[in-house]
């Protein structure tokens, strides 16, 4: 089940940002165990003002399916005329309002997304790098100058090497520029696959597990 939600915005005028929010079968509202967080930012397909949109692609998809994740879940909605790189204050304002109204393992924090939505992982994980404890960027294009931000953070990248909208060079242009900074990255490479790279990694419970593997300090 995924809630939706709403964050309003602060001093300007726009509309609020719509999300949804996946608590874990035995999340307990009333009790102090603390769970791991996932921040899932979607492609550019799922972008506008109709959060159910978020559902038909990735992580969202696969809880709708009835994947069953011991993780909190929030999925926000880019809206339409934008692009995650210009939502990283609400996004890091969003994650702030999540921590301070559930129980959220502030050490157990992940980050992925796709397409636009991985583009927006690279951006926000070297603007914030103290806040994430591994992330995973599928199909997104970075930018070699954020390496350095990024070199202390576990990082698992997806990309299909037949993709012809996001080069596969974008990622391994990243990989390459974080190894640079003495970080190994784990690389995977779909032999054959195209742009949807994100299907077979979402549903992947070794990306989960590897999550776990990872904690803050």
């Amino acid at each position: 089940m995924q809630k939706h939600c709403k964050l309003e915005r602060q001093n300007t005028g726009e509309d609020p940002l719509q999300y949804l929010l996946h608590l874990p079968k035995n999340y307990e509202p009333s009790s102090q165990e603390q769970w791991p967080l996932i921040l899932f930012l979607h492609g550019s397909g799922e972008r506008g003002s109709d959060v159910d949109r978020v559902k038909l692609e990735g992580l969202p998809k696969e809880i709708e399916a009835g994947g069953e994740f011991p993780f909190i879940i929030v999925s926000p909605q880019c809206p339409e005329d934008s692009r995650w790189t210009n939502e990283l204050d609400v996004l890091t304002r969003l994650l702030d309002e999540i921590q301070s109204s559930y129980h959220v393992d502030p050490s157990r924090m992940y980050l992925t997304g796709l397409s636009l939505g991985g583009h927006g992982t690279w951006h926000l994980a070297a603007k914030t790098p103290q806040t994430f404890a591994a992330i995973a960027p599928v199909c997104g294009r970075g930018e070699v100058q954020m390496a350095e931000s990024l070199k202390n953070i576990p990082t698992w990248v997806f990309h299909g090497d037949q993709d012809d909208i996001v080069s596969i060079q974008h990622s391994i242009d990243m990989v390459k520029a974080i190894e640079k900074q003495g970080r190994g990255v784990r690389f995977t490479v779909y032999e054959g696959v195209g742009h949807d790279s994100w299907t077979e990694t979402y549903r992947n419970p070794k990306l989960y597990e590897w999550f776990l593997e990872h904690t803050k300090g």
